[in-house]
């Protein structure tokens, strides 16, 4: 196929305090050491890089009830919302490399700014939407939809760090797509508030062409309207990038990733991605790491147009060279 080219900002977001475990802060590094941003220039993408943020370790920061490390959790996303919609105003596609998926809230919340009628597709092997009175584990990367879901904002109590943000998307805006590890009150919400998802039971049943095909219908349906991918590598099956903190066996397969992104793409209307929870300490072998790291750069780069079939420049590849 013919790729357009497309602007794109890079902002690294290497941030942990989300979850327990060390590594995932190293995410955005390895990234950008396997190329990812060279061979987005190859694509002849207009690459802007924005560096990787950095982040302050707030010593005082005691749990509020169960959430852990909230005013880190919060300072770090109001920080990467505001570049976010900078980077969104000078209308480039914001491409966040994380860092874990806590950073979701900075990222949607950011891009809505500038683009309030967005719409979300989290692939993922859980909803991430646990409230902080339903989370078991107290750990923000598992609750990141909640603090954007317009609907629970009665729901949720004023967690310390967080007193910048506002909901900015309702329960029909977003898609989930590969969950399979669901809590008891996650999918008490998705129920009550009649949330799309295609579990990995829906894509079996279904196959993949016809979730993208009926998650398309849902949000795009009735108004062509801005896309955000919110990509979590654990959306895929581990033996494709067991590098990562909440592995769970029967995801996605590769080519079912390279699909989802592929379709998102072929729609023009892709204009915010993450790119979450690659954590290099976690890989068991280096070749662990390598798979994980190579598999979420051909993820990324099928969202710029990298296509299976081939792709070609628009010229005449049959005229004689002189």
């Amino acid at each position: 196929m013919t790729s357009k080219p497309q602007s794109i900002g890079v902002i690294g977001a290497p941030f942990s305090k989300g979850q327990p475990r060390g590594g995932v802060e190293e995410g955005p590094k390895v990234l950008r050491k396997a190329g990812l941003l060279e061979k987005l220039k190859e694509l002849e993408c207009d690459v802007k890089d924005y560096g990787d943020l950095s982040f302050a370790d707030n010593l005082d920061d005691s749990p509020f009830q169960r959430v852990k490390n909230p005013r880190c959790v919060g300072k770090a996303n109001e920080k990467l919302a505001d570049v976010v919609a900078e980077v969104k105003k000078t209308g480039r596609i914001s491409l966040v490399l994380g860092g874990d998926h806590s950073l979701a809230i900075g990222s949607i919340s950011g891009h809505a700014r500038v683009h309030p009628d967005l719409c979300v597709i989290w692939v993922d092997a859980h909803t991430d939407i646990n409230t902080p009175l339903t989370t078991a584990s107290g750990n923000l990367h598992g609750q990141p939809v909640s603090f954007l879901l317009k609907e629970l904002k009665e729901k949720m109590p004023e967690v310390p760090g967080f007193h910048w943000l506002a909901p900015c998307i309702s329960a029909k805006d977003i898609v989930y797509i590969g969950l399979r590890d669901v809590d008891p009150g996650e999918h008490y919400i998705l129920k009550t508030l009649g949330i799309k998802y295609f579990s990995m039971t829906e894509v079996d049943k279904l196959g993949i062409g016809k979730v993208m095909e009926e998650t398309f219908s849902y949000l795009l349906g009735r108004k062509k309207r801005p896309i955000h991918l919110s990509f979590d590598v654990d959306g895929l099956d581990p033996s494709f990038t067991p590098a990562t903190g909440t592995p769970v066996q029967g995801g996605l397969t590769y080519r079912e990733g390279l699909y989802i992104t592929e379709e998102i793409y072929k729609t023009g209307l892709l204009s915010g991605l993450d790119i979450m929870e690659v954590n290099p300490s976690l890989g068991k072998t280096p070749e662990e790491v390598t798979r994980t790291v190579n598999t979420t750069v051909a993820i990324t780069m099928a969202c710029f147009g990298v296509a299976r079939e081939g792709n070609h420049k628009p010229i005449d590849y049959l005229r004689p060279l002189k």
